[in-house]
Order: C-alpha cells, then sequence, then structure tokens
C-alpha cells in the first residue's frame, strides 16, 4: 500500500521550491495512438505537438455567436451571479472580470462542452475520454481591463489542483473580435516542451488573490526573457466565433485593454479521466471545486 501511494504521488514536476527549475516534459504532447480517428487532421495534429497550439478559423458558425454572447452578457449582467463566489471581480472597475464553472451555471455553456466539435477535438489530444477541470467566461471590456500575466497553467493546476500529468488541453473561443490591440491571447510556441517550476511557495486560499493578479506561481524577467528569445510569441487575433487549442503546459498570457473594443471569450478545460486530481503538489489546501473540479464523470 506505501509503494502504490508513492506511485500515485510521484512529483514529475517540482515547483514552488527555494529557486526555479527547469524539467523536461515527461509526457506525451498528443496522446492519442498514430492516425486516431477524430475531428482534428494529421497535419494538424502535428502542428499542435509541435507547437502546442491549434487555431480554427471558425469553430463556431456566425449564427451561433449571438447566442453565446447573449448568454455571456446575460450571466455578467446577473446581480445573483456576481454575488456568487464563482464571480471573479475587477479590483478598480468593480466590473466582472470572470465567470466559473459556467456549464454548471448555464445550459447553453454546458450544451457546448457536450458538443463535439469540442469534446472530439478533447478526446483526440488526449486519448481517453474527458471531463471538465475547469469552466469560464472571461470578459475583457475596453478602456483599461486588465490583461493575465505569463504563466503555465500547468503549473498552477498541478501545485494547487493536484493533476499529475500533463494530460489537460484547454480551448478559449472568441466571442467578440481578437484584433492585435485588444489583449489578445499570446502563446510561446513550443515552450510546453519544457516545464519552468516557479520559486516561493503558495499561500493558503491563493486563489482568492491569483484570480485578480497572480503572484504565486509566476516565472521570473530572466526566464521569461530566455524562453521569448528561445522560441518567440504568437499573439492571435481573429473574428468571433474562432478558437485556439492548447496544451496546458503553454507559456502564455495577455496585455491590458485600453481599446474601446471589448475582448470576451469562453475558455474551457478537458483533462483526461486517466489523470484525475489527487491532491495539490505545492499548496496547503486544495482549491474550491469550481476552479478545479473533483468530479471526474466524462463528459457525454
Amino acid at each position: 500500500m506505501t509503494e502504490v501511494l508513492s506511485n500515485i504521488r510521484a512529483d514529475l514536476y517540482p515547483t514552488r521550491g527555494a529557486s526555479e527549475v527547469t524539467t523536461p516534459r515527461q509526457d506525451p504532447v498528443v496522446w492519442s495512438q498514430p492516425g486516431a480517428q477524430g475531428p482534428i487532421t494529421q497535419p494538424d495534429l502535428q502542428g499542435f505537438e509541435r507547437d502546442g497550439f491549434l487555431s480554427v478559423d471558425q469553430l463556431l458558425s456566425d449564427d451561433e455567436v449571438p447566442l453565446y454572447r447573449a448568454e455571456l452578457d446575460r450571466l455578467t449582467t446577473d446581480p445573483l451571479v456576481r454575488a456568487d463566489e464563482r464571480s471573479i471581480i475587477e479590483p478598480q472597475s468593480q466590473d466582472v472580470r470572470s465567470v466559473f464553472e459556467v456549464h454548471k451555471l448555464s445550459e447553453v455553456f454546458a450544451q457546448l462542452v457536450r458538443d463535439e466539435r469540442l469534446v472530439g477535438r478533447a478526446r483526440q489530444i488526449l486519448g481517453s475520454d474527458v471531463y471538465v477541470h475547469q469552466s469560464r467566461i472571461n470578459v475583457k471590456p475596453g478602456f483599461g481591463a486588465s490583461g493575465f500575466y505569463w504563466h503555465s497553467d500547468f503549473e498552477t493546476w498541478h501545485a494547487e489542483d493536484g493533476l499529475t500529468n500533463m494530460r489537460t488541453v484547454s480551448v478559449s473561443i472568441a466571442l467578440t473580435e481578437n484584433l492585435d490591440t485588444n489583449g489578445g491571447l499570446m502563446i510561446m510556441p513550443g515552450s510546453h516542451q519544457h516545464f519552468l517550476g516557479c520559486a516561493g511557495s503558495t499561500p493558503k486560499d491563493n486563489y482568492k488573490q491569483s484570480l485578480q493578479m497572480q503572484d504565486a506561481g509566476t516565472p521570473s524577467d530572466e526566464a521569461l526573457t530566455r524562453m521569448a528569445d528561445a522560441h518567440g510569441i504568437k499573439l492571435f487575433t481573429g473574428r468571433a466565433g474562432s478558437a485556439t487549442w492548447f496544451d496546458c503546459n503553454c507559456m502564455h498570457g495577455s496585455g491590458d485593454n485600453i481599446t474601446p473594443y471589448a475582448r470576451s471569450n469562453v475558455f474551457i478545460v478537458f483533462n483526461s479521466v486517466e489523470n484525475a486530481a489527487v491532491e495539490p503538489y505545492a499548496a496547503p489546501i486544495r482549491r474550491p471545486d469550481f476552479i478545479g473540479a473533483r468530479d471526474f464523470t466524462p463528459v457525454r
């Protein structure tokens, strides 16, 4: 029994210690067998394996976008939703910044999660059934909405949620146009092949601070400079309905939006059912279920 527990808790990706540590990726990027059927073509799957991301010009049709945009607007203006702990408020403007667990708050987004265009791609990349580790809508209104600093999602999910392996994929679906000026997603292509373990410890209830302004799990300026020099930076633009799939270990972030043009998206994280969360690897307590799910029921 002791050996079994030790194997379960084996830490392949140490982080939040005395100093930054770089660890080569120990896991596949694409987990399905070569030639496995799915919505993603083999050349696109190879590109995802190489770069860590895949862009889809039109995941949602022009007719579908208004439905999801209206649902985003409904949720972010509902006083009951705003008062819910799943809503994150912008510190300066006091506007809603994000709403988590939208696939449980909204049947419209629940149906989107189950859509084969999403779950089929997730299964193809991860090589198994999947469950939703996290879902949220992000709102970046114009004139000063703050960005998300550079980070690897897996660093947080490993340290604070207890995901053991890099078997998790995210999709960001634009519900407004992504311009090159309104705080779009940036990724360092190829950065997913090495894990950057960050320095410092995790405060208790760190999520309350990190969802507004990240501190723990933030890479140093020196490490980010080395990674940017090695990999470059890709900025994603596209019309409403476009989507970006990206590996859990991609170094990514987004800038502030000081333009008049809002940028909003729905963000869904699929995790393999074979990679269900255990206890956190570098945090004193688990984050709440609405941020890091403990319901591992496969999406059907």
